[in-house]
């Protein structure tokens, strides 16, 4: 049996892993699959890749490309959601803000610098014509310290995958003033160069499983019950959800590789462009 370290948010996108794992898909493959939650996000998840604690990531697309042009050994093995993610813009329910344009010159919690929620200042910023080397940061880690951060006023907005972030808008503890989606596909799936070199069959099985999960995921019944259950969401939010998202089984192209790339240099995010052999697998 051989056994991969894979890590993941804890959130709604990620559950075909956990129901192939608890059917036992990947042990019938001679695969011992090791889920960890990073409930810190991208950032943190590129800093495990890097020092060998996971072999594979499911992962926010623009964090990990610029991680890889950054020096970390890790590629792109294929795309896992296909559609944008819809990032939240929060401030406290208690604030006076009431709209995004408000924010400007404002402090944006983030879970840390490299992560989805810093990154997406950005293209947040560049949609409302801000400058952003006028942005401002506050490290909060996780959802606790940013919902800590808001209601004690050391940030003003963080931005975070708006059906995770609904139940703290349902509580009062949120209020959202809009939604940025990302310009790409959000999630993929990424390898270490040390696992491609030595575990090349082995992903070849972990893909073609959890492809088929995905691929037939919207049609397990009451798969939305399940979901609002095991997540703690109400059920029409996560049939909003459902309806908007759809997951990949195909690797991701060079183009859009291209696009996320450019767009993270035009927001100087990112020093260099790399041609796609360095960060595609296929």
């Amino acid at each position: 049996m051989k056994k991969v370290k894979i890590i993941g948010v804890p959130e709604h996108f990620n559950l075909p892993w956990h129901l192939a794992i608890e059917e036992g898909a990947f042990e019938q493959r001679g695969i011992d699959l090791q889920w960890t939650d990073i409930p810190e996000g991208t950032g943190k998840m590129c800093q495990l890749l890097k020092e060998g604690e996971a072999d594979l990531a499911i992962i926010l697309t623009e964090g990990l490309v610029k991680s890889i042009t950054e020096g970390n050994a890790v590629k792109i093995a294929q795309k896992y959601i296909e559609t944008p993610l819809l990032w939240g813009i929060h401030v406290s329910a208690n604030s006076n803000f009431n709209a995004v344009q408000e924010l400007r010159n404002t402090k944006a919690a983030i879970s840390r610098y490299g992560s989805g929620s810093h990154l997406m200042a950005y293209v947040q910023a560049e949609n409302e014509g801000w400058d952003t080397k006028e942005l401002q940061f506050e490290i909060v880690n996780n959802l606790d310290g940013a919902v800590d951060a808001l209601t004690n006023g050391t940030a003003t907005y963080f931005m975070w995958e708006r059906f995770t972030t609904k139940p703290l808008v349902d509580q009062g503890i949120f209020k959202r003033l809009g939604d940025c989606p990302t310009p790409w596909p959000c999630f993929v799936i990424a390898a270490t160069h040390k696992f491609l070199e030595d575990g090349q069959t082995s992903l070849s099985h972990i893909l073609e499983v959890i492809n088929l999960y995905t691929s037939e995921f919207k049609d397990i019944p009451s798969i939305d019950r399940t979901l609002a259950n095991r997540y703690e969401q109400k059920l029409e939010d996560i049939q909003e959800w459902l309806s908007i998202t759809r997951w990949s089984q195909e690797p991701m192209n060079a183009a859009t590789l291209a696009k996320v790339q450019q767009e993270l240099i035009n927001l100087k995010l990112i020093d260099n462009i790399l041609p796609s052999e360095q960060i595609l697998s296929q």
